[in-house]
């Protein structure tokens, strides 16, 4: 085993249970991170200091740092981070040390594509089942999971387990679905429907729009081909 360079200004100190809400936006810092980490696991390194970890992180070291200490994790002086320990704290803390079952509802081109990629499992999520309402889908395979039928949604979360719901549907249909998945008791929702979904309190959902970060980048990309325009 290896270790990136220790870090000389590394925060003191030991290791202690998050006592911290984390804000929304370190909590998707600490996923890069968690990453970052894997990588250097797979890489034979046992530690790293922050300047290594902020770098391959494509962050700041004081912001790594800040981000860390929300889950009460710290450095030593000179040493720098434990890859596997941290990697695993940061891991606890996302709550990747569960077992996560996920449905995804709507088997078109994107609901398979997410069915059969094989990352999800290795980070704690299993995909349980997938729905469609076209009825020359219901029955088909994708890998190795068969489509089921959208009108018999609640039945089938509850006998998979599902505590996660993908919604990959058209906009016409995503908020009466995502209805009918609280309903039945889900409270994780990750959707790619391109429609803005009320949810009530205590349910988590999470909008994934391709088409509006397509646009930002778009807008970005302008602006550096014409730098006049940006003053």
């Amino acid at each position: 085993m290896t270790s990136l360079d220790s870090s000389p200004d590394a925060l003191p100190g030991g290791t202690g249970p998050a006592s911290k809400q984390i804000p929304p936006a370190a909590v998707a810092r600490l996923t890069i991170y968690l990453r970052a980490l894997t990588t250097l696991l797979s890489e034979g390194i046992d530690r790293v200091s922050s300047e290594s970890l902020a770098e391959a992180s494509g962050v700041s070291p004081s912001t790594l740092r800040k981000d860390l200490s929300y889950v009460g994790s710290y450095g030593t002086r000179g040493v720098g981070y434990e890859v596997q320990y941290l990697n695993r704290h940061i891991a606890a803390a996302l709550g990747l040390t569960h077992d996560w079952k996920v449905a995804i509802v709507g088997a078109g081109n994107l609901g398979k594509a997410l069915a059969r990629y094989g990352g999800f499992e290795s980070r704690g999520f299993e995909i349980v089942a997938i729905f469609d309402a076209d009825q020359m889908v219901v029955g088909s395979e994708v890998g190795w999971l068969r489509v089921s039928d959208a009108a018999d949604l609640e039945p089938v979360l509850q006998r998979t387990g599902a505590n996660m719901v993908v919604l990959a549907l058209p906009a016409a249909v995503a908020q009466d679905v995502c209805d009918r998945v609280v309903a039945a008791g889900v409270r994780s929702i990750l959707s790619f429907a391109p429609v803005m979904l009320q949810v009530p309190p205590g349910v988590n959902l999470r909008k994934v729009d391709m088409a509006t970060e397509l646009q930002i980048l778009a807008y970005h990309a302008q602006r550096a081909q014409d730098p006049e325009d940006a003053d």
